[in-house]
């Protein structure tokens, strides 16, 4: 009877433990290691016994960093605040790679007053959740002999939300629908508006007419 390869599949479990979970400490299987210190010092391959007792003395982990190094390369840390920071910079690197969603709006030429307001608050809603927007203008008949109407009315939103977003694709007119897409843009990016008392110059201190009596 043939006994399994045992060696093989101990070798694939090590490299899924490698890949999935860093080893440490007594779960470090190598020899001898190729040693980095706490301090970031290149302390040259040491026997594994060896390296465990540097960071026990240190009272931190030693560390499997590169197990498909030959021989494997460890550093001597704290293994649990270094869980921490990696999983702070996933969480940061996931903000930063946040897709950002296309929504799409469609309008008539000859929208009534109530639909269109309608419609622009969820356009607004949609630029403040940080989303795009497609705005598309569809036309029926001979609507679109009449692409200006469709023109107009993007505009108007363009104008409407000029304050939160920018016309990122302009106006444009495919067949029987004309789109724009909007962009968002941060808060802290806007420019200020100038108030009344701001933009009209102060009247005071004004020199008095020399020839006045």
């Amino acid at each position: 009877m043939r006994r399994p390869r045992t060696g093989a599949a101990t070798q694939s479990r090590g490299d899924h433990i490698a890949t999935e979970d860093a080893r440490i400490n007594d779960r470090i299987r190598a020899r001898e290691v190729r040693l980095i210190g706490a301090d970031g010092a290149q302390l040259g391959v040491q026997p594994l016994p060896a390296a465990l007792a540097l960071a026990r003395e240190a009272e931190l982990d030693l560390v499997e960093v590169a197990a498909s190094a030959d021989p494997p390369v460890c550093k001597i840390m704290d293994f649990n605040r270094w869980k921490y920071e990696q999983e702070q910079k996933r969480k940061e690197s996931r903000r930063k790679t946040t897709q950002v969603v296309i929504k799409e709006m469609k309008f008539r030429p000859k929208i009534d007053g109530h639909d269109y307001e309608t419609k622009m608050r969820h356009v607004e809603r949609f630029l403040g959740e940080g989303n795009k927007v497609k705005l598309t203008i569809m036309f029926r008949g001979r609507e679109v002999a009449h692409p200006e109407l469709g023109l107009k009315i993007l505009n108007r939103i363009a104008d409407q939300v000029a304050d939160f977003a920018i016309v990122e694709s302009a106006p444009r007119q495919d067949g029987r629908n004309m789109t724009m897409v909007l962009h968002p843009v941060k808060k802290d990016t806007r420019k200020p508006k100038s108030t009344p008392a701001e933009a009209a110059p102060a009247a005071t201190d004004a020199t008095p007419d020399p020839g006045a009596p």
